[in-house]
């Protein structure tokens, strides 16, 4: 029988979002029904309410999330009720081309809930990233809920689910950053700030902070900095390039998503670099203007990277591992704790820079 519980919605773009009675179906195949316990409020949920991803409006938002497995639909063997999970949106198939090539981390074909979760009066919702997490109960492909340990906090093991992991996944996987490396993270907010912290568990000798807010500066120094540049009173490339004796940073990671901060993380890397770009651009931005000459004069690898590169059912549970191990601070990255009513006050929050994450507690 479906149950109808309480979620955020986005009604229409820069609107106010609003808590709203949301009716969640049974799990059909392939399908698991989520009990929520944290979900942390991230930039993509806001891009949503703005209209930034589609127009394909109501949404139901919310997508960083830990819960427990309340029921599973037919031909589920992953997960089943009463596992503590992580929910993901890249529930790879398996089938596709890049799963069959064995890099099952750009699955291009992921799976979502084929069932519609809708408002009371029947008007389907589209969740956020397949989602839809800002609820007491929400239903997901099964292959988006990945098992992990119990003992980890949900507030904190839900910030996996998209900020983190992406950050981590940017640093560790796409620019393969290793012991003795020289790092710069363009950007030091949730992502950058979890680059930051892959990057000393990875050994690297140091890690650039750069970012135009002295706060966050301070907070990058929290999980691993070594040295922090503020652009907004100094040229970073030259501040960069300073601390590294001229020749730039082995991987620089943008975790902005915008033109000018890319073009800054290509020329502060030294010859035959890596330059990593997390930070997600709006469809209007151009790439920086860059002479073909550079692209090609300086060797090297500029590579994008999706959501860390990260295989969920991998990587999750180390991470979790390495937090209860004391060695990954997940709870750092908490800045506060919240009701489902105070997800418009947390998106305010973000957009002034007062906190890494809020996160809903239900």
């Amino acid at each position: 029988m479906a149950q109808r519980v309480r979620g955020v919605v986005a009604t229409e773009a820069g609107a106010p979002v609003t808590v709203e009675t949301v009716v969640v179906p049974d799990p059909g195949p392939g399908e698991a029904l989520v009990r929520v316990q944290a979900c942390g409020v991230c930039h993509t949920d806001l891009h949503y309410r703005e209209g930034g991803i589609s127009d394909d409006f109501p949404f139901l938002l919310g997508h960083e999330a830990a819960g427990v497995v309340e029921a599973v639909g037919p031909g589920v063997t992953g997960v089943a009720p009463g596992d503590f999970v992580v929910l993901n949106w890249r529930a790879v198939c398996g089938e596709c081309r890049s799963c069959r090539r064995g890099r099952p981390w750009y699955c291009f074909s992921t799976h979502n809930a084929r069932q519609a979760m809708t408002l009371a009066d029947g008007t389907p919702l589209s969740p956020a990233l397949g989602i839809g997490a800002f609820a007491e109960k929400t239903l997901v492909a099964a292959g988006q809920a990945t098992k992990v340990d119990p003992a980890a906090r949900p507030e904190a093991a839900g910030l996996l689910g998209c900020g983190v992991m992406a950050g981590f996944g940017a640093a560790v996987h796409t620019g393969q950053v290793g012991r003795d490396d020289r790092v710069a993270v363009f950007g030091c907010g949730g992502v950058g700030d979890a680059a930051i912290a892959a990057s000393r568990l990875a050994g690297a000798r140091q890690i650039i902070a750069v970012d135009v807010d002295a706060r966050k500066l301070e907070w990058a120094k929290e999980f691993g900095a070594t040295h922090t540049v503020d652009a907004s009173r100094e040229d970073p490339v030259e501040r960069i390039r300073e601390l590294t004796g001229g020749e730039g940073a082995d991987v620089c990671i943008e975790a902005v998503g915008r033109p000018e901060v890319l073009k800054q993380a290509f020329y502060a890397r030294d010859l035959a670099g890596t330059v990593v770009q997390v930070g997600v651009p709006t469809p209007d931005m151009p790439f920086p203007d860059i002479p073909m000459i550079d692209f090609f004069g300086r060797g090297g690898q500029l590579r994008p990277s999706w959501y860390g590169d990260c295989l969920p059912s991998r990587d999750f549970p180390t991470l979790v591992d390495l937090y209860l191990q004391g060695r990954f601070d997940l709870d750092r990255f908490v800045s506060e704790t919240i009701p489902l009513e105070g997800v418009e006050e947390a998106f305010h929050k973000m957009e002034r820079g007062e906190v890494l994450r809020s996160v809903v507690v239900l």
